[in-house]
């Protein structure tokens, strides 16, 4: 989350960039057909609204621009994903509706000041807004960033998020940021019997599948030397390494 512009007359006259961590089926739902939804939030909101590309679970959304223009991006969200819940629960013999969950992506130098001293600072925004906040205690992998997690009604999560920019802007990140990049999902390894693991080697090896036969495969055995086991190594012998 970034500062472009500074405060003016107390007011939160400011650029600002706010990061979003979001599950595919999350992103879909604000993609839309053909990417009319995310195209009518940006056209209605005036924020930049990007989504990161990749075969991965999870996705970052970065809405960038004017506070305004953040706040009313960040509400069309919030609804949008209230009203897939209603929707979810036309279905569903629930009768309590869950609530709305949003996750930002914060450098973690300023998560200590979003909590406050003793966490009287994110108690004071769950007082004030009804929203649900919590900061995780790790950092996201590969990252020095932490996911902060906002539950609540639309409302709340959008007064709670407006105080969040308040208090990033009066502390910024000390030192340079890693920002957290979701990794690829693993393609997986299919072995005989049926067996799947994830691929160990990344997406290196993105395009990699072995299909290995149910026969075992022999092993030379030097002459004279006896071995007490089934002188065969089996699939899953030859690809411990895998393990």
């Amino acid at each position: 989350m970034e500062s472009m512009k500074v405060q003016s007359e107390g007011g939160l006259n400011v650029t600002l960039t706010i990061r979003l961590l979001m599950h595919g089926k999350e992103v879909g739902s604000i993609i839309g057909k053909k990417g009319e939804t995310v195209k009518k939030m940006r056209e209605d909101s005036s924020a930049r609204i990007n989504i990161s590309e990749g075969n991965c679970p999870e996705r970052i959304v970065t809405i960038t621009g004017p506070t305004d223009a953040i706040f009313k991006a960040f509400a069309m969200i919030a609804y949008k994903f209230e009203e897939d819940i209603i929707n979810s629960m036309s279905n569903s013999p629930a009768t309590s509706k869950p609530p709305v969950t949003l996750r930002l992506v914060v450098p973690a130098s300023q998560c200590g000041s979003l909590i406050g001293k003793g966490g009287s600072k994110i108690k004071e925004m769950r007082e004030s807004t009804g929203a649900q906040v919590q900061v995780a205690g790790d950092m996201l992998p590969n990252s020095t960033e932490r996911a902060v997690t906002i539950s609540g009604a639309p409302e709340a999560i959008i007064q709670c998020v407006k105080q969040i920019c308040v208090v990033m802007l009066e502390s910024p990140p000390k030192g340079a940021t890693i920002p957290y990049r979701p990794k690829p999902a693993a393609n997986p390894i299919i072995f005989s019997g049926g067996q799947v693991r994830a691929d160990p080697l990344g997406a290196s090896t993105a395009n990699l599948s072995l299909l290995l036969q149910h026969q075992p495969l022999p092993v030379s055995v030097s002459p004279g030397f006896t071995h007490s086991s089934s002188p065969f190594l089996t699939p899953q012998d030859s690809y411990s390494w895998l393990a």
